[in-house]
């Protein structure tokens, strides 16, 4: 008998396995329907026209990007060409190259491959949603596999493989693999930036529960790694490898952001294209001091992945850029903080608004094509629709982090089935009061 327990926590756990094979159907179908939504340029060769790849929809980077970093010309990235991406997409660029071969279409063939190893990536992002999900929730992991804004998306670049590393890395933080669960962490860092995010609520709620021992071995394998893969590259090709961290420093602020609608509308001071990057920085910092309070000091512990989606969606809201494939990023634990289908289908049509809206917007920028798109004023839309969806879902979450009654998750007779260490651990540390859920020191959960 679990003493201490709040009333809402009551029920017992579920037991139950993964939904292996339909799940990995469910997924394979996504996988599928992406590629058919890129039919008019991969089979119909709206590719090469600047004005059909948009009036399509079927735009992707992958592509061009044959071209544009050199691989037609045999070029190794970093080394041969500067490359805008961090190593781990590099690598995966270096291997479809040499994989390509000769061959009549190799940009063709090389996004074919490309999105071989992307729908892999998918079908295992799903599956390890499903297994953070806890036993009693394995199908939330359907709105990952199936949701619209990822069929559109899915293709345009190779974010889907920094997303199953990261699940990776916290369904082996929540089987107490700690030094795996850094190794993959950082892993998914070096492929894209936004897991690094990931971090923030790791060590809040270590600070909550005082579990250092299994943070640093975290911490400490993410950045081993990291430092095994970029070191390398570092010394042998600085130049072509600090291109990424160049480019991101020095880009403007660009569509789909916030602070583009501010710069294009020449608002004072959050307009100021010389003040985007302290403007972000700072706005960045300000959320996240509230998600730490939040954390530290909320009557019952958060659960990871409630801190985890508000951490994302923090960095998503302030970033100077917002690609429209940047929702593959947030699509999983927007299902595993708050599996809720009234507030996941409202962002998920502001996110396909925004996916039409970006193309028809692009090519009514193109001489002689206005009647073919849309003003930026109507492009507008689309960009507050999707923050202002987005920050509705995250002031459910703190709700819920508030209310946990409200936690549907929760609900199901359960602590924090992706938490690992923190799953049902006693408060050590809490802001403003006593510990809040803290189970009795010889409880088997301490075992």
């Amino acid at each position: 008998m679990k003493a201490n327990r709040p009333g809402w926590l009551t029920t017992s756990r579920e037991s139950g396995e993964i939904p292996y094979l339909p799940l990995t159907l469910l997924a394979g179908l996504g996988a599928a329907l992406a590629y058919l939504w890129k039919w008019p340029c991969r089979f119909g060769g709206a590719w090469n026209d600047g004005t059909l790849q948009f009036t399509n929809f079927c735009y992707t980077d992958i592509y061009p990007l044959w071209w544009n970093e050199k691989l037609n010309e045999g070029k190794v990235p970093y080394f041969d060409h500067p490359v805008e991406y961090p190593v781990g997409i590099g690598g995966i660029m270096e291997f479809f190259r040499r994989l390509v071969g000769p061959t009549s279409d190799p940009p063709t063939a090389f996004y074919d491959l490309t999105t071989v190893l992307m729908a892999v990536c998918l079908v295992g992002g799903v599956l390890l949603t499903a297994a953070l999900a806890g036993p009693a929730r394995r199908w939330d992991a359907a709105w990952y596999a199936l949701a619209p804004a990822l069929i559109l998306t899915a293709y345009i670049n190779w974010d889907l493989a920094a997303g199953v590393l990261a699940l990776g890395g916290l369904l082996a933080w929540s089987k107490r693999r700690h030094v795996l669960a850094g190794v993959l962490l950082g892993l998914a860092v070096a492929t894209k930036f936004y897991p690094l995010m990931f971090f923030g609520p790791l060590f809040l709620l270590t600070w909550r529960t005082g579990r250092w021992k299994e943070f640093a071995q975290t911490a400490a394998g993410a950045a081993g790694i990291w430092l095994v893969v970029n070191v390398p590259i570092m010394l042998l090709a600085f130049d072509g490898w600090k291109r990424f961290y160049v480019f991101s420093q020095e880009r403007p602020a660009d569509w789909g952001s916030i602070w583009f609608f501010f710069s294009q509308k020449q608002w004072p001071l959050l307009g100021d294209p010389e003040r985007v990057d302290s403007l972000g920085i700072v706005t960045l910092g300000l959320l996240c001091l509230g998600i730490a309070l939040l954390a530290l000091a909320a009557p019952t512990r958060p659960r990871l992945m409630q801190l985890c989606f508000l951490a994302l969606a923090a960095f998503m809201l302030t970033n100077k850029v917002w690609s429209p494939q940047y929702v593959l990023w947030l699509i999983p634990f927007a299902v595993l903080a708050r599996p809720n289908w009234k507030p996941l289908a409202l962002w998920m049509a502001a996110e396909c608004w925004y996916f039409f809206a970006i193309w028809l917007y692009l090519v009514a920028l193109q001489p002689g094509n206005a009647d073919l798109g849309i003003s930026g004023d109507t492009y507008f839309t689309a960009v507050w629709g999707r923050a202002i969806t987005i920050v509705v879902m995250m002031a459910f979450v703190v709700r819920d982090i508030l209310r946990p009654e409200k936690d549907v998750v929760r609900r199901s007779g359960v602590d924090d089935p992706s938490g690992g260490v923190f799953d049902e651990a006693p408060d050590r540390f809490r802001l403003g009061g006593s510990p809040g859920f803290v189970l009795p020191d010889n409880d088997p959960a301490h075992a």
